[in-house]
């Protein structure tokens, strides 16, 4: 029977995943978030005219010839408007902000005028609007400013401020579940014993699932024992988590209990194994409400398939759109042999050239190697069956986020 291919699983996966319902979110915790709603303005900006320097507000016909003296009758600081009106021959001395008062409709730069007293002498001549910053430059009260399923960035979130939003309607944060499983696996600072292994692929993970607006339930290593990998499907289900990721056991061994745990509980599987490497041994189906992700338990083939199917996962269920790693073209830097039935993914430095990135595979791919895989820059991608490349030739890459 042929295996699942990389698209076709991939179009699983996303098949019925939809966006999370809504949340309210206080402004400073909306960055990376994804709009539930259109966003519009609940005022205007500005909010009337206001000045955009120091100076004096003055009637343009008369500063439309150099020098004019004109009488100062007040102050305009920013944030206390001006209740006089400015008449003909008048001025008022105005500061950045300020709002520019009736009659008015220039200002002129305090660098250009001379003070005397309740005088002040124009020394260059101006037209109107000069300095001004006309009432809703920015935007009008009721302006769609940002659309649903926009991703909120650090610059939106000033204008979203502006916009007197102190709340945000985002898609909820999709909650990801997360345990290994294995005997053999010991935390980091402990001495592995004969046999054993310092646990690592969590951790990698769990990043990586932050970085994409996930919340991390860290379930921890479980024992290769079914009843307590079932505990552990148990906790992930009741505990409400959206995702469920697996590392290991997910393969036939007598010791591999993963599936038959998922199985116990009632898992609808979508499918088991694809034609990828790192990664054939992958697997996804559906728990009740809850999607199940089981990647490998080598460290390349977890971090590559939680980086090509996680990802547009938890995306999806955050509302982006942006769910497919892009691609670009590259230059091979060395050459590879054909390809077998299955797609690879190639870790591989890259190198700048004007024309395009040199994109070079580490010779060595084996999918336990962490080294190669924290160097690596991009993913090369070779489809199943590729004939030989040689170096020099167009290539095709997925860049790791740096």
């Amino acid at each position: 029977m042929a295996l699942l291919s990389v698209a076709e699983a991939l179009e699983r996966v996303l098949a019925d995943a939809t966006p999370l319902p809504a949340e309210e979110v206080p402004l400073e915790q909306a960055a990376g978030r994804v709009l539930a709603y259109d966003l519009t303005a609940r005022r205007t900006q500005p909010p009337a005219n206001v000045s955009a320097m120091d100076g004096y507000a003055v009637r343009a016909g008369d500063v439309a010839q150099a020098p004019a003296r004109l009488k100062v009758i007040g102050e305009v600081p920013a944030g206390r408007p001006f209740t006089a009106k400015i008449g003909p021959g008048e001025a008022a001395r105005i500061f950045t902000g300020g709002f520019v008062p009736d009659g008015a409709d220039t200002v002129v730069v305090q660098e250009v005028t001379k003070r005397d007293g309740d005088w002040v002498e124009v020394q260059k001549p101006s037209v109107a609007g000069r300095n001004v910053r006309r009432q809703g430059l920015d935007f009008t009260k009721g302006d769609k400013l940002f659309a649903k399923g926009h991703c909120l960035t650090a610059r939106d979130l000033a204008l979203v401020a502006g916009m007197n939003h102190p709340l945000v309607p985002v898609y909820r944060k999709p909650k990801v579940a997360l345990f290994a499983t294995g005997d053999e696996l010991v935390a980091p600072g402990n001495e592995p014993g004969p046999g054993q292994i310092v646990y690592s692929n969590g951790f990698a993970l769990a990043a990586l699932i932050r970085e994409e607006g996930g919340d991390v339930i860290d379930l921890g290593v479980v024992g290769d024992k079914l009843d307590a990998t079932i505990d552990a499907v148990r906790d992930a289900r009741d505990c409400g988590a959206d995702i469920l990721v697996t590392t290991g056991g997910a393969s036939v061994g007598e010791y591999d209990f993963v599936n038959r745990a998922l199985a116990a509980e009632g898992l609808t599987l979508s499918f088991w194994k694809i034609a990828m490497r790192p990664g054939r041994p992958l697997m996804h189906g559906r728990l009740d409400g809850m999607q199940v992700l089981g990647v490998p338990g080598n460290p390349v083939s977890s971090y590559v398939c939680a980086f090509l199917f996680l990802v547009p996962l938890i995306r999806k269920l955050t509302g982006r759109d942006d769910l497919i790693m892009p691609t670009e073209t590259a230059t091979l830097g060395c050459d590879l042999p054909e390809n077998d039935e299955r797609a690879d993914y190639l870790r591989a430095t890259l190198t700048h050239s004007p024309e395009r990135p040199v994109a070079t595979p580490f010779f060595v791919q084996d999918s336990s190697m962490m080294a190669p895989l924290a160097k690596a820059d991009c993913l090369l991608i070779r489809e199943p069956h590729a004939p030989p490349a040689k170096a020099g030739s167009l290539c095709t890459i997925i860049r790791f986020a740096h």
